[in-house]
């Protein structure tokens, strides 16, 4: 056989084999979870709002936007129920990281679940935890001070088998703590090491894009799908952005509250949210007028700071985007985003600094300022701040009320939906189906064939109670959940397949009742009128109680 023969042969042999060998080649989609932390409803353009968002923008024109899908209300009950497709009381997280001493309230995910990232792992997915944890317990030490001022160090900031390494995750970088220092966080680790410095020029969202990006080209080489849970601390107070992000919004906020509300409520209505629906803008919830505001720049400023950091994450959600793009895999990547509760409320400067997960000073020792009398702006790391009650509902827009309440504004998130390869309904769809976090478990094993445990590790495992939302992307509709229920330091809600909605608000003595395919932004309390109707629904409310290891506070 001559030279040019053998490498004919040599060549078909190649070709004979080049399908076996792409065979090889996984050929299931990844998968990356994307979470904001305390966004609000309207806060990207592609929901109304005023914020260069372009980026999550093109995701909404090429996949889905929902309108009714739900957390619920809180960020470490959200991200419990998220990862283990329990409600979040079964997942051991019903209130917040302390350890109430009642099943549903242990304050630590419970091991009774299993994590998507156990699931897909087992089923020989790469895994990855970028971002934001909150959901272990995090007890307080007596030199707690110091601690978040990085100025004594501990190996464990919860138990490690706590860890997301521990969890399922091979690969992880972010902080164990539910608030941090955007510049210099406390609780961040690496793997199950805690990374005790960072540079100068540190900036959390740009460092956990950095990271997302570098996961997603590593996992370009391996022929595995992927598994990422990209959990941003954004916008969560405190207020801290880079001053080129600042600026672009210097001026946006000057004309008060109610002016973005009605904006973006106009916006709202062009771009269909609601469909055909002209009248679903929830009457503003306070009296007092911009015009008559004495702290106008102190608060535009606010504003201001929260609008840098949710287009800044945009700017590096876009950066991991493109890795996807220039790896070849973005059309077979099913991307959700989401926010873990609607746009906070609280007033974080009148809170005590130095105490549990908010630090008095500076690594350097400089003072860090509460401004509980606007004396000093928001942005910098020397300011912790929150943009209070009035913005949250502009933030919220049309909705009412905020984070850690059962009505609208707190438990109703915007969700994107992008897989280009596995989703087949029209490109920039909005729809209605109703959803919930927990639903994000199911949807993970529907699509990647993994199966769901009834023994993971010596544990037996709770029967999953999601859904799965590909019959969504595939259809458009599914048969989904009869009812959802809320629970959240007595905050409480259950919402009908049908549209039907009772709400049970802490400081009150009464359900309320409302018809959410007629009254999306629950402006009308038709309790009164359908006592039967009320009567019918909170029985279920307090079967499911029972059922879910829902304990309610004593009034």
């Amino acid at each position: 056989m001559n030279k040019n023969t053998f490498k004919l042969a040599s060549l078909g042999m190649l070709a004979a084999l080049t399908p076996s060998l792409q065979a090889q080649k996984d050929a299931r989609p990844n998968i990356l979870v994307i979470l904001a932390d305390d966004m609000g409803y309207s806060d990207l353009g592609c929901y109304g709002g005023e914020i260069q968002t372009p980026n999550l923008d093109k995701l909404a024109q090429n996949g889905l936007r929902f309108t009714h899908f739900y957390n619920t209300s809180r960020s470490c009950p959200t991200r419990a129920s998220l990862l283990t497709g329990l409600y979040q009381h079964q997942a051991g997280i019903g209130r917040m990281t302390f350890d109430d001493h009642k099943p549903g309230y242990r304050g630590t995910m419970t091991h009774n679940g299993v994590t998507i990232a156990e699931a897909l792992k087992e089923s020989g997915y790469n895994t990855a935890w970028v971002g934001k944890w909150h959901i272990a317990e995090t007890p307080l030490r007596p030199d707690q001070r110091q601690w978040l001022a990085h100025q004594v160090q501990h190996d464990e900031f919860t138990p490690k088998e706590n860890y997301p390494i521990n969890r399922g995750f091979q690969d992880c970088y972010g902080t164990i703590y539910g608030v941090v220092d955007y510049f210099d966080p406390f609780s961040l680790i690496s793997g199950d090491k805690p990374v005790n410095t960072v540079p100068k020029d540190y900036y959390s969202t740009i460092a956990l894009a950095d990271t997302a990006v570098a996961y997603v080209n590593k996992y370009a080489e391996s022929e595995n799908p992927f598994f990422m849970y990209l959990a941003f601390h954004c916008p969560h107070w405190p207020l801290h952005a880079l001053p080129e992000d600042i600026k672009k919004y210097e001026d946006t906020y000057k004309c008060g509250w109610q002016a973005i509300r009605e904006a973006r409520y106009e916006r709202m209505k062009k771009l269909k949210i609601f469909g055909d629906a002209d009248n679903f803008l929830s009457p503003r919830q306070f009296t007092d007028s911009w015009e008559e505001n004495p702290d106008k720049e102190w608060d535009a400023r606010a504003m201001a700071v929260h609008a840098a950091m949710v287009d800044r994450m945009d700017q590096e959600i876009g950066r991991v985007i493109k890795a996807l793009e220039e790896n070849g895999q973005l059309d077979n990547t099913l991307i959700l985003f989401m926010s873990d509760n609607g746009c906070s409320n609280e007033d974080c400067q009148n809170y005590s600094e130095g105490e549990n997960d908010r630090p008095a000073e500076t690594r350097s020792g400089e003072k860090i300022i509460y401004p509980r009398h606007k004396e000093v702006l928001p942005g910098p790391e020397t300011s912790y701040a929150s943009v209070g009650a009035r913005w949250a509902n502009a933030a919220n827009t049309p909705f009412r009320f905020w984070k850690a309440k059962s009505y609208e504004g707190g438990i109703c998130t915007p969700m994107i939906a992008h897989w280009p390869q596995g989703i087949k309904q029209p490109k920039g769809s909005i729809n209605t189906q109703m959803g919930h976090v927990m639903d994000i478990m199911a949807t993970c094993l529907d699509i990647s064939g993994a199966k769901y445990p009834t023994e993971y590790n010596g544990n037996k495992i709770i029967p999953l109670v999601g859904e799965s939302l590909n019959p969504v992307f595939k259809t458009g509709v599914r048969k989904g959940h009869r009812e959802l229920c809320f629970e959240h330091f007595n905050e409480k809600a259950l919402i009908d397949a049908s549209g039907w909605k009772i709400v049970w608000p802490n400081n009150q003595k009464n359900w309320e009742l409302y018809n959410l395919n007629k009254d999306r932004s629950e402006m009308h309390n038709l309790a009164d009128q359908y006592p039967d109707k009320v009567k019918e629904m909170v029985a279920r409310y307090e079967e499911w109680e029972k059922d879910y290891m829902v304990v309610p506070r004593p009034e």
